[in-house]
């Protein structure tokens, strides 16, 4: 096979490296930033010239190697490339060919275009690992421009009211997408530190970001009058959130289409906003590559499995440790 399972992660034997491993190895192969595909401890990385400097902050002093989209290396018996996969910015597919046959890691991705990522590109291949984070019918994502009316006409009311809005995205890919969709006109920007880090990194290398403030401790609310506050998840119940009163909260996840997530978040308002595929679009992306091997991993991955199959394909599911949008997760996004 040209990729195996092994209990560190995806293995490819001819090459002799792992993508996504979640247990430390010689040589891994990296999706993208998020915490969950791009773990410490390994002795060389390999990732996409976009990912490299969130990976680089994140990680600290790491062995790691860039590669542009398109671009083929060979590594041992391997040919490899990265293709986008338009899930946060730098985030990739990893295609990986031996003998003629093609194998592809999709890592997470989104089928519709944002104003960040760099738009996903099917790649045809013969055996396709999928993620599956919200592979059930129930899953549809709104156009960008109705989740932009949305949010800023929730921000727009607020701030007409003197409230603050205090909005949960996770610090690297949602909350810059989500500033993506906002109104600056409405009122200021102010952003915990996490989301701030990352906004400059993501600045410095040209993505073109709404001007924010960084909400320091030293900072003093009832000079940004109606502010939109942009934090992790995990933040929002914190003493630094506290201090935005009167405020109402929202949080922005592809999680919301359920009912009952939002209660259970104790959150004043949802926003369908995911940077995964939909329903829709893992099926689209899925019949686009050609691939009559699928493997599900991270998500609903048994019952995806099985409407693969009825639906032709030799599908299977994978147990990993990746855990895409998890409705409990704080910041592996």
């Amino acid at each position: 096979m040209v990729l195996t399972f092994r209990p560190e992660g995806i293995y490819c034997p001819a090459g002799d490296f792992y993508i996504d491993p979640w247990r430390p190895v010689d040589r891994a192969l990296i999706t993208h930033g998020h915490a969950d595909h791009a773990r410490p401890g390994h002795r060389r990385y390999l990732a996409t010239d976009i990912a490299g400097p969130v990976m680089r902050h994140r990680l600290g002093e790491i062995e790691l190697e860039s590669i542009r989209y398109g671009e083929t290396r060979s590594i041992g018996g391997a040919r490899v490339s990265f293709h986008p996969a338009g899930h946060i910015p730098g985030s990739a597919q990893i295609r990986v060919e031996l003998g003629g046959e093609v194998w592809v890691v999709s890592g997470d991705y989104k089928t519709t275009p944002d104003a960040l990522s760099t738009p996903f590109e099917s790649v045809r291949c013969h055996s396709f690992i999928t993620e599956c984070t919200f592979g059930l019918p129930v899953f549809e994502w709104p156009t960008e421009a109705k989740a932009a009316r949305q949010v800023n006409a929730w921000w727009a009311a607020n701030a007409a009211e003197g409230i603050f809005s205090l909005l949960g995205a996770y610090s690297l890919g949602k909350a810059q997408r989500v500033m993506s969709l906002l109104d600056p006109e409405i009122a200021p920007i102010l952003t915990h530190g996490a989301v701030e880090n990352t906004n400059a990194i993501l600045r410095a290398q040209g993505f073109d970001l709404p001007a924010t403030t960084h909400a320091t401790q030293g900072l003093k609310p009832k000079d940004y009058p109606g502010a939109m506050v942009i934090a992790p998840p995990g933040a929002l119940g914190s003493d630094w959130a506290r201090r935005f009163r009167p405020g109402a909260t929202g949080f922005a996840s592809g999680w919301m289409r359920m009912r009952g997530v939002r209660r259970r978040r104790s959150v004043d308002r949802g926003f369908v906003v995911s940077d995964h595929a939909d329903w829709k679009g893992l099926n689209e992306a899925i019949k686009a590559t050609g691939a009559e091997n699928i493997y599900a991993t991270h998500g609903y991955t048994e019952i995806f499995a099985r409407w693969l199959t009825s639906e032709g394909y030799n599908a299977e599911a994978l147990k990993t440790e990746f855990t895409g949008e998890g409705v409990g997760a704080e910041d592996s996004e």
